[in-house]
């Protein structure tokens, strides 16, 4: 019922999220990223404390491969979840139980790692993976390429209704959190649309909550 990829972006060290489902809000409880640590995804009969519970590992020094090697010990009904990550040097790593559901499969590489479940053929991780390596520029126009390169090999094997993508960069809180959580149309072409406005302004939100007095105009009637 899910696809994903979480990713770092060598260049930035930026990290993101992009997930879409056939289950509502998906984003909400599967997609976690930390600045200057990593993303993870918690997908497949989701845990939500299993992507804070990975990210608290590799913040606390621990590998991608050791974090997801410690969250198969401790994890709870582990048999049932998917978990992918990738930390702060790039490397990945996949948990997927043996009850995951429907067709699941997943695919890694140097800086990104793509997993999902319930899927219309065991190619589109593989095509979520390479999506993003071979795009270009901002990680989140690469997340969208990512997602869409899944979804035209394939995507789930019925229809997604909600998506969503999250970015870190160098402040504590995501820079960008864009969520599409139910529609009859395409959620991640949602998801790129919002992304159109939002990345020209991405840089002005930040620079608002860091000094406001250096910030450019709000762009709002009255604003001057």
């Amino acid at each position: 019922m899910t696809f994903s990829l979480v990713a770092r972006c060598a260049e930035t060290g930026m990290f993101g999220v992009a997930i879409a489902s056939s289950s509502p809000a998906v984003a909400a409880r599967c997609s976690f990223v930390r600045a200057g640590v990593g993303a993870v995804a918690s997908q497949n009969v989701t845990d939500p404390t299993l992507g804070p519970l990975t990210l608290d590992l590799m913040g606390g020094g621990a590998s991608a491969p050791m974090a997801i090697a410690e969250v198969q010990k401790r994890g709870k009904f582990i048999e049932y979840r998917q978990v992918l990550a990738v930390d702060a040097k790039g490397h990945t790593a996949i948990h997927s139980g043996p009850n995951s559901l429907g067709i699941w499969t997943q695919a890694q590489a140097e800086n990104v790692a793509s997993g999902g479940n319930l899927l219309a053929n065991d190619s589109v991780p593989q095509a979520i993976a390479d999506g993003f390596l071979t795009a270009k520029g901002h990680i989140g126009d690469r997340l969208i390429a990512a997602m869409r390169a899944g979804l035209a090999a394939g995507g789930e094997a019925g229809p997604i209704h909600s998506a969503g993508m999250k970015i870190v960069d160098k402040v504590s809180w995501p820079v960008a959190d864009l969520r599409c959580d139910w529609t009859e149309d395409c959620p991640i072409e949602n998801i790129a649309t919002a992304w159109l406005v939002y990345k020209p302004q991405l840089d002005a939100y930040i620079q608002r909550a860091l000094d406001p007095r250096e910030a450019p105009s709000y762009g709002v009637p009255g604003d001057d």
